[in-house]
């Protein structure tokens, strides 16, 4: 699996759905409010990037909205249909 680097902070890419991964654009919207979330998926939708944070179940700032474990229903109710979409775990 690729790792890459935001603010010193390092992130494996272990999904990457119809190539949706772009470093440059992900490094564009990436700020300190990530720091804290364990995943961030990144979605595409009218060629725009959207990203959202996610805890590991243990993470004591997880609940049901930022729970890692419901990512592929995020993506069911909350994205395009069929959209490319990636997804970064802090390592």
């Amino acid at each position: 699996m690729k790792k890459y680097k935001f603010d010193e902070i390092s992130y494996e890419l272990i999904e990457n759905y119809k190539d949706g991964f772009d470093y440059s654009e992900v490094l564009a919207k990436y700020t300190d409010f990530f720091y804290d979330y364990d995943y961030i998926l990144g979605d595409w939708a009218y060629g725009k990037l959207r990203l959202k944070g996610f805890y590991e179940k243990n993470n004591k700032k997880c609940s049901e909205i930022n729970d890692f474990s419901n990512y592929k229903e995020y993506i069911k109710k909350h994205c395009a249909y069929e959209c490319k979409y990636f997804v970064l775990k802090k390592v």
